[in-house]
């Protein structure tokens, strides 16, 4: 059905309407609201589009931010707009991939997190977006594990089915996952319990991993400084556990990454002081464990 020009032009002279992109027009005054801008994106590139990576993880809630670019993901079929501001992906597998009720229309958080982990430069950055989301239980790992499945390509697949199960275990960060990877399994140290409930009083503390049939923990500290509150509020804990009998070893990320080997020492020589019976495993050629 034709319509009238002046429906449009008139408006839009007056300042009543706006003309984000063309084609599109926003029937109010003043400054755009986050969600009119992602619905004025989403309308320009196309009636199949949806929004995705970056932008999804926003509305989701597991993105730091809004960032500065909208991206949005249409059919292999359609064509391309190109748009200032708006960076468009094409996908073969939109329809299933396409959350089906939520509005903007999206991607599925499984699907959102698993595209921005394969766009990530490092394994770190995507284990981090794929824990994410579970950390604030918008999914499950085995929901994301059946969207692996479901892609016939999918860059570091044996090693993001082995860090959903670690996230399962309760492997929160790609700190955490370091110690287990770099520290841990392959130095053959027995296998601590994750993210374990310390209860002081009214306030509950986690503890990241507890062995503790030897009364040992490791704690894993990703900053380089913390405010004074927070420290004290971490020496508080520790010698509260240490008067339970759990010693507190900390690392942060350099003990975990360039300085694994030392780091699996250090752990395993506590562990042998309190009760552990096993025995330290090398981990390569290289390895600083002594050979047997």
């Amino acid at each position: 059905m034709a319509i009238d020009r002046s429906l449009i032009t008139s408006p839009l002279r007056s300042g009543r309407w706006q003309r984000p992109y063309p084609g599109v027009y926003v029937a109010f005054t003043g400054r755009l609201g986050r969600e009119a801008e992602l619905w004025a994106a989403v309308l320009r590139v196309g009636p199949r589009a949806v929004l995705s990576h970056q932008t999804a993880a926003e509305l989701d809630g597991f993105a730091a931010r809004p960032g500065r670019l909208i991206h949005v993901t249409v059919p292999l079929a359609q064509h391309m707009i190109r748009t200032p501001g708006i960076v468009v992906h094409r996908s073969g597998r939109l329809e299933a991939a396409r959350h089906p009720a939520r509005i903007p229309p999206r991607t599925r958080i499984e699907e959102t997190a698993l595209d921005l982990a394969q766009l990530a430069t490092t394994f770190d950055d995507a284990f981090g977006w794929i824990s994410r989301p579970c950390n604030g239980r918008l999914t499950r790992p085995p929901l994301l594990l059946q969207a692996i499945q479901s892609r016939s390509k999918i860059r570091w697949r044996a090693e993001l089915t082995l860090a959903l199960a670690d996230i399962a275990d309760g492997v929160l960060s790609p700190l955490e996952h370091r110690y287990v990877r770099n520290v841990e399994r392959p130095h053959g140290l027995p296998a601590a319990k994750r993210q374990v409930l310390i209860l002081r009083g009214s306030r509950r503390q986690f503890l990241d991993n507890l062995y503790q049939q030897f009364g040992l923990g490791v704690e894993l500290d990703g900053q380089a400084f913390h405010p004074a509150e927070q420290r004290w509020q971490d020496i508080g804990r520790d010698n509260a556990l240490a008067a339970d009998g759990i010693l507190i070893l900390r690392y942060g990320w350099a003990d975990v990454s360039d300085r694994a080997c030392q780091t699996a020492i250090q752990v395993g020589d506590t562990a042998a002081k309190r009760g552990w019976t096993g025995v330290l495993r090398r981990c390569g050629p290289a390895c600083l464990v002594a050979r047997p």
